[in-house]
Parts: C-alpha cells; sequence; structure tokens
C-alpha cells in the first residue's frame, strides 16, 4: 500500500505543477500600452542563446532589448504578442535607439528594460552600467522598419 500511495504522489505532482505554471501565467498585463511613454531605468546584458521569443540571439553584438516578465502574457513566450514585431523606443539625453523585443528580463520591475550592450552603448557609456531617468515606450514597427502607429493597446486578438 505504501508504494501505491507515494507511485500517485509522484505522479501527480507534474500535473500540480503545469496547472500552477498555467495558472500564473495569467497574472501579467493582458495589453502591451503601444505609444505610451513611461520613464524609467536601463541596464545592459550581453547573453548569447536563445531569447524568449524562440530565437538565436546575441546581446553582446545585436540591439536587441529584454522586457519586464510583468509584460509577457502568454504561457509559452514564444507566441506572446511581445515577439510579434513590437519594439521599444528608447530616449536619453537627446539620443534615441528603438530595438525589438527578443528576450524577458526576470528581475526587472515594469519601467526597467535590459538592453543589448550595443544598444545601451548607444545612449551611455557602457561604464555607467545604469540609466536612470530615461524614457521609453512600447512601439509597433512595419516591414520596413517604420514605427506603426496604434490607437488602441496591442493584445493577442489585434496582432492575430
Amino acid at each position: 500500500m505504501r508504494v501505491t500511495s507515494k507511485i500517485r504522489i509522484l505522479a501527480g505532482a507534474p500535473l500540480a505543477a503545469a496547472a500552477l505554471i498555467a495558472l500564473g501565467a495569467g497574472t501579467a498585463s493582458a495589453a502591451i500600452p503601444v505609444n505610451k511613454p513611461m520613464s524609467g531605468k536601463a541596464t545592459y546584458y550581453n547573453d548569447a542563446g536563445f531569447g524568449a521569443c524562440g530565437t538565436q540571439i546575441n546581446a553582446g553584438t545585436q540591439m536587441l532589448v529584454a522586457v519586464s516578465h510583468a509584460w509577457w502574457t502568454a504561457a509559452n513566450p514564444n507566441n506572446d504578442p511581445l515577439c510579434k514585431g513590437i519594439s521599444v523606443k528608447v530616449t536619453y539625453q537627446g539620443k534615441t535607439v528603438t530595438v525589438p523585443v527578443r528576450d524577458k528580463c526576470p528581475s526587472c520591475d515594469r519601467t526597467h528594460i535590459d538592453l543589448s550592450q550595443p544598444a545601451f552603448g548607444r545612449l551611455a557609456p557602457l561604464g555607467q552600467g545604469v540609466i536612470n531617468g530615461l524614457t521609453w515606450q512600447f512601439v509597433k514597427v512595419g516591414f520596413a522598419g517604420e514605427t506603426v502607429p496604434l490607437s488602441e493597446p496591442v493584445t493577442a486578438s489585434t496582432l492575430g
């Protein structure tokens, strides 16, 4: 009898974990506030491998950004609206850079972004480490790289 109860507990553990993950996935924001400027801060990173959008990244050489886990809404980040043409436009001391969202920052709050090393370097010296007091916003970028104006927040249904 003891062996049977242990097997049931072990078999049920993965199902319980999957249910908790699925329930926890819905706690993020339901919509991406496109074209809504926010004040915040940026740090940089230089990791290489697969980003949260499921593509190969190299934050040491590519222009990209990782945004707070709080903005991600899909249980599978590869299918998240952030991975479907959303970029971040960052402005600091008269300099502006627009970079695609390719990764998730687990330690960032909602107004903290983690820029790739070259993106950060276009705004401030790498030795600064943290840029406080910048302005950033989510933008939708078209095929030719132009910013697409949107009047409503982006959701999974908006992107199709």
